[in-house]
């Protein structure tokens, strides 16, 4: 019988198959028989870039350019199983040991490679594409025929032509080829794959654990390799926080030519600020003001844009008005020697008596204030040799006389630039709203025309924010490998004088993979992985503004993160398996909330924390520098801890900014739920740079000049399981001591052990089945494991 390959136009017939016969007794007949099946499992990405028309079904939905060999940006495969090929990986100590095998397993297709990840061997079988650390067993399958009792093997089961049989967990029957269509159970298996099976394999692996040495083996298949990614992430730890099951959002998924038209829009609102800031009020506009702006907004924007506030109330923003207040008439700062402080009080002089002259002031306030700059100056001439708290303490005085009749004259023109610059955001919104439905009609996508159904009230495991919209087809986006860094470049001149480019570090870069294989399950191809991948990283960009420049002196802090081995401490201590503020670029565990649920959701996100009603869970809270944003959050927590009885923890991390202070640190001192407090001083911990991603990795870790106030707040029965004991407290600090991460680095740098996953989740953190992005639906737990892992699972 012949093996036909078909293709959507033509039929090619191959030549007849070697008998069993010839293949048991000349084992390279079977060799040149088979690389086609492999080329099957496996296609080579040049076939898809040089007959995009062949097939309609296999045409990708995100056409690209390749500049360079690159990592994985579009195949389902991870970087470590592209060396394992039908033959020897090339330069691999000793990769061939096909003399150690018996010939029954080399009869069998079963063959030794060179892990060069893991530093040890593991067996291929280039018939089935099987891999196993362990050496594979004879009693995996039926016994084969004799070719000497038996020659045509009419007695046996076995099939005469085709692979010999295997145990049934492969997922094929015994007389069938592998095909294109379940290629993903004969690669080296991955986490994301094998979501359905984790469960059962746990199972097997605690009872294999009470059983004598050796007795695991006996009747049942070798452990199957994992793909674990390594880096300051741990991506296997499982959720345990529970929500209730919620509705889909219905921003429409994001494409590139919008995120590159709200980058510009956003950029030139941006560059408006400044320079109302500039000509209105002769001031710089504060360092990082208009990305608190966009924070703060967010609180309470029930807008149509994920970063642009275009519904808000009130619309003049007290973090804006009260930052711009604080800066006139200039920007007090806190001088290093005595003869900055005397400038700066001079300077503070000059600056009021401006205001007050330039502007309609009362005659009152230009009396007060021009008397109490020209006693300053008098005291400035005739004082000499007067010491540093001298002038500090003037111009404390100054302040304090002239500062009422200050704010008293410019009051209504800082209101009248923040209402402006909110009154174009919402221009700019409904902008870039209008050429995304248009964008939307033009793929024959309508828009939603009835309120969505609300979901049955029912508890399930936290799954990614899902959308009522499908996603429209991407549009080119180029992507060339540069040396330890991959660049994505996007080019549209409708929208943008010149390509938009992003860079962002390969290890990065698998960690948007890996994310991406746990947390999306509507491009399981990943036709659209690059351009939701620069869609993300754009966002970012746009919010970023000018600290999105790695070239930088000083850290970026928005974005900064805990150290590893803090976040291992966290969970190994006290079961934390969430992050309430974090970013698929800085996140530690696959599972968290971030600023942008849109674009974030592909890769993990549970959208923004402030939406995100857990019922139970132990969850880390770091949220950026916003007094607005971290007022709002701990409000959040206190409502989330009243309202459950169910164990609830959340471990928050502030900085201790002392200017200006945060007045909403007094609502944690009065709080019921507040279990313990400590604070590590500044200078004896490091945090990770906001821009990971994109810098050298000896830059990653900074030393924080501030402290850091940690506290437990949890609510009686989250205090019962993750009290924090002395012990755990004392492993905390220690955790942070500088240099720890760096030590975690090496041990794992020189480690020969396979990375395995975390196995320190208890009982109450299995598996969860997350959600798709798209479509709405839920699954029961009543299962040993979640049947679909593109559905919530239920309590």
């Amino acid at each position: 019988m012949n093996d036909v390959g078909m293709n959507s136009k033509t039929e090619n017939i191959l030549p007849a198959a070697p008998s069993a016969w010839d293949q048991l007794t000349n084992p390279s007949l079977a060799e040149q028989q088979h690389p086609q099946h492999q080329q099957q499992q496996v296609p080579p990405l040049h076939q898809h870039q040089h007959h995009p028309a062949q097939s309609p079904q296999m045409q990708a939905s995100s056409p690209t350019t390749i500049s360079a060999p690159l990592l994985t940006p579009t195949k389902t495969t991870p970087p470590d199983v592209a060396h394992t090929p039908s033959g020897a990986a090339p330069g691999a100590p000793g990769a061939n040991f096909n003399e150690e095998l018996a010939p029954e397993l080399t009869q069998q297709g079963w063959r030794k490679f060179w892990s060069k990840r893991e530093g040890r061997p593991y067996f291929w079988n280039k018939l089935t594409g099987e891999s196993l650390w362990e050496p594979p067993q004879l009693n995996r399958g039926p016994p084969q025929f004799d070719p000497l009792t038996d020659p045509l093997g009419i007695c046996s089961t076995s099939p005469l032509n085709g692979p010999l049989p295997m145990h049934n967990s492969t997922g094929y029957n015994n007389n069938t080829h592998p095909s294109p269509h379940n290629h993903h159970h004969t690669l080296k298996r991955r986490a994301s794959e094998d979501a359905a099976q984790q469960p059962q394999q746990q199972q097997q692996q605690h009872h294999s654990a009470h059983l004598p040495p050796g007795a695991g083996s006996v009747g049942g298949p070798p452990p199957l390799k994992k793909y674990v990614l390594p880096g300051p992430w741990d991506l296997e730890v499982p959720t345990n926080v529970l929500i209730y099951e919620r509705l889909p959002t219905t921003f429409p998924q994001p494409y590139p030519e919008v995120e590159a038209l709200r980058g510009s829009l956003t950029l030139r609102l941006a560059k408006t600020y400044e320079d109302l800031c500039n000509k209105r009020e002769s001031i710089a506009p504060p360092k990082d003001s208009f990305q608190r702006w966009l924070m703060e907004r967010r609180i309470i924007d029930q807008g149509i844009d994920p970063l642009l506030p275009s519904q808000c109330t009130p619309e003049i923003s007290p973090q804006m008005y009260r930052e711009i207040l604080r800066d006139i008439p200039i920007k007090i700062v806190k001088p290093k020697f005595t003869g900055d402080a005397r400038k700066q009080l001079s300077r503070y002089c000059d600056a009021a008596k401006k205001i007050v002259e330039r502007r309609g002031a009362s005659e009152e306030s230009k009396k007060i204030v021009k008397w109490n700059a020209d006693e300053a100056y008098e005291w400035l001439r005739r004082t000499v040799g007067a010491s540093y708290e001298d002038f500090q303490d003037r111009l404390t005085h100054l302040q304090r006389q002239c500062e009422p009749h200050i704010i008293a004259t410019v009051r209504v023109s800082v209101e009248q630039l923040c209402a402006k610059l909110y009154h174009l955001s919402m221009q700019h919104a409904r902008n870039i709203r209008e050429r995304h439905a248009q964008i939307l009609k033009e793929h024959g996508i309508p828009e939603l025309s009835a309120p969505l159904q609300p979901p049955v009230t029912r508890k399930v495991w936290c799954y990614p924010v899902q959308f009522a919209l499908p996603s429209p087809r991407m549009p080119q986006i180029d992507y060339s490998n540069d040396r330890d860094h991959m660049v994505i470049k996007y080019t549209n001149t409708a929208v943008m004088a010149a390509p938009d480019t992003h860079v962002v570090n390969i290890s990065h870069l698998q960690k948007l993979e890996q994310l991406y294989r746990y947390n999306c399950f509507d491009d399981k191809k990943f036709d659209f992985f690059i351009g939701r991948a620069y869609c993300m990283l754009k966002r970012y960009a746009t919010f970023l503004g000018n600290n999105a420049n790695p070239n930088q002196q000083e850290p970026e802090l928005t974005q900064a993160a805990l150290p590893a081995v803090v976040f291992e401490c966290l969970h190994h201590h006290f079961n934390v398996t969430f992050e309430c503020f974090a970013s698929p670029l800085n996140c530690y565990f696959r599972q968290y909330c971030s600023a942008f649920g849109d674009t974030d959701s592909f890769f993990g996100s549970r959208g923004s924390f402030l939406d995100f009603k857990p019922v139970s869970g132990s969850f880390q809270v770091n949220p950026p520098y916003c007094e607005e944003l971290i007022d709002a959050s701990l409000q959040h927590i206190d409502r989330l801890l009243t309202d459950s009885v169910e164990p609830l923890s959340f471990i928050v991390f502030l900085q201790e900014w002392k200017d200006p202070p945060l007045k909403c640190l007094s609502k944690i001192e009065d709080s019921p739920y507040k279990r313990k407090q400590v604070v590590v001083m500044g200078m004896e911990h490091e945090y990770r740079h906001g821009l990971q991603h994109c810098i050298p990795k000896s830059e990653v870790n900074f030393k924080s000049i501030v402290g850091t106030m940690v506290v437990w707040l949890q609510n009686a029965a989250g205090y019962a399981r993750w009290a924090p004991t002395e012990a755990r407290v004392d492993a905390l600090l220690e955790a942070f001591r500088p240099g720890r991460e760096r030590d975690r680095d090496k041990a794992i740098a020189t480690s020969t052990v396979p990375v395995q996953p975390s196995c320190s989740a208890t009982a109450s953190s299995p598996e969860p089945g997350t959600a798709g992005n798209s479509g709405s639906g839920a699954g029961d737990l009543s299962s040993t494991g979640p049947s679909k892992p593109s559905t919530p699972a239920t309590v």
